[in-house]
């Protein structure tokens, strides 16, 4: 069935997983950090793109918690370009009216790249065209985890016992305490370059989670592409467990 661009069902959210950096530059007898930089620079075009389709929210999959086992060179210029990035960013989103945000543990990454985030954050934070929420040094399993430990955290505040916190613990407590805590589950989830799993990407936000996969490296990945997922997104009959009217 073909979709007309007026018949497009625009999801609220989408998350994203940049895939491909390195093979985009491999494949053009490049450093793999430029890829990294290629890709980078994809970032500002899709997200305006996504905004002018209607699209609220983006998040993007930057530096996972077990990317720190790469070569340290990549990860050192991968840190660089963030600080770049951040410094950057606040004319860049000022001009997109983008409000830019992060998840993720930020006590392993440097003071000064945490410095910038929270500067980002703040100057952006009144901004309402679309939120970039940018995973670094972000893992599911870690969320998870540390959702827990502020569940615990906040029930010894309160003084509650075991009981009295098990008895209270449920789903939206559990969502409460994550990174994602004020933003909406994503509905589509993109996965360039190919590959078909999730690398510990927002396992719990993404449980009823339309998930699209394209061979397409993610410095290629243009406006027809996200248009090509959006269609696809269209297309699915979301029951969520139910049945179809």
């Amino acid at each position: 069935m073909e979709i007309k661009k007026d018949e497009l069902k625009v999801p609220k959210h989408i998350a994203i997983i940049l895939d491909g950096n390195g093979r985009w530059a491999k494949k053009r007898m490049l450093p793999r950090t430029a890829g990294h930089a290629k890709g980078a620079a994809n970032v500002e075009k899709i997200c305006k793109f996504a905004k002018k389709l209607g699209v609220r929210y983006i998040t993007m999959y930057a530096f996972s918690t077990e990317n720190w086992k790469r070569p340290e060179e990549e990860v050192n210029t991968l840190m660089d370009l963030f600080m770049k990035h951040l410094e950057d960013a606040s004319k860049l989103y000022a001009k997109n009216n983008f409000r830019l945000r992060f998840i993720g543990d930020r006590s392993r990454l440097s003071p000064e790249l945490q410095e910038a985030m929270k500067r980002d954050e703040e100057l952006s934070k009144n901004n309402d065209g679309i939120d970039l929420i940018l995973a670094i040094n972000y893992g599911g399993r870690d969320e998870v985890a540390r959702s827990f430990k502020n569940i615990l955290y906040n029930a010894d505040k309160e003084g509650l016992s075991f009981k009295e916190l098990a008895d209270k613990i449920d789903e939206k407590m559990i969502s409460d305490n994550l990174d994602t805590a004020d933003i909406p589950d994503p509905e589509l989830m993109i996965r360039t370059s190919g590959e078909q799993r999730l690398s510990n990407y927002l396992i719990w936000q993404l449980a009823y989670t339309e998930f699209y996969f394209t061979p397409v490296l993610w410095p290629d990945f243009g406006e027809k592409d996200l248009l090509d997922a959006i269609k696809y997104y269209s297309e699915r009959d979301r029951r969520f467990g139910g049945l179809s009217k």
